[in-house]
C-alpha cells in the first residue's frame, strides 16, 4: 500500500510540476489525468459519452461486455450479484432504449440504489419510471418475499437494523441489529 501511495504521489507531483497552464483556463481544470479512468468514472458524462452502436457484432459484444462488467463490479457485493445476474439474463434481448435505461441505472449511487431496491426508501419518480429499475426491483421484491423471514425485513421507510445476532446477549453484543 505504501508503494502504491508513493507511486501515485510521484505521478501527481510530476503532472502538477509539468502542467504550467494558468488555473483560469478550462483545460487545466478538466484535464483527465488517467485517460479512461476519468472518462469511465464521471457519472454525469457516462450516459452522454457512451456510444450505443448495435450495427456490428463486434461493437455489440464490446458494449455488452462493458455493461456487464459495470454491473458486476460496483463495490457492493449485494448489488454486484443482483445487477450482474439481471444484466447477464437480459442484456442480449435489449434494444437501444433498454440499454440507455440500463446505463441510467448503472450511473446511480450504490447506497441510494440499494435502499430503493430493498424498499427502505422511495425512489424518485424519474428512477421509478425506468423500466430496467422496475424490473430489477420486482426481482428483488420477489426474492425477499420468497426467501426472507418477515421479522428480518425492514419496514417501508426504515433502514434495516435487525439481523442474525439480535438475540445475542452479552458484553460484546450489538446495541441494535447486526452492526
Amino acid at each position: 500500500m505504501a508503494s502504491l501511495r508513493r507511486a501515485l504521489f510521484s505521478t501527481v507531483t510530476r503532472i502538477i510540476s509539468s502542467n504550467r497552464i494558468s488555473p483560469t483556463s478550462p483545460q487545466s481544470l478538466h484535464r483527465p489525468i488517467l485517460g479512461s479512468f476519468a472518462r469511465s468514472y464521471s457519472a454525469n458524462e457516462s450516459a452522454q459519452s457512451l456510444d450505443i452502436d448495435l450495427s456490428s457484432e463486434e461493437s455489440k459484444r464490446r458494449l455488452f461486455n462493458r455493461l456487464l462488467y459495470r454491473s458486476k463490479q460496483r463495490g457492493y457485493l449485494e448489488l454486484d450479484l443482483i445487477l450482474g445476474k439481471w444484466v447477464e439474463d437480459h442484456i442480449h434481448s435489449m434494444d437501444e432504449t433498454g440499454i440507455k435505461s440500463l446505463v441510467h441505472v448503472l450511473d446511480l449511487e450504490n447506497p441510494d440504489l440499494w435502499k430503493w431496491l430493498t424498499g427502505q426508501e422511495q425512489p424518485p419518480e424519474a428512477v421509478n419510471a425506468n423500466p430496467v429499475f422496475a424490473s430489477v426491483k420486482e426481482r428483488v421484491t420477489n426474492n425477499l418475499d420468497n426467501h426472507a423471514a418477515p421479522e428480518t425485513r425492514a419496514t417501508p421507510g426504515q433502514s434495516w437494523v435487525r439481523g442474525w445476532d439480535d438475540f445475542k446477549k452479552g458484553r460484546d453484543s450489538p446495541i441494535a441489529g447486526n452492526q
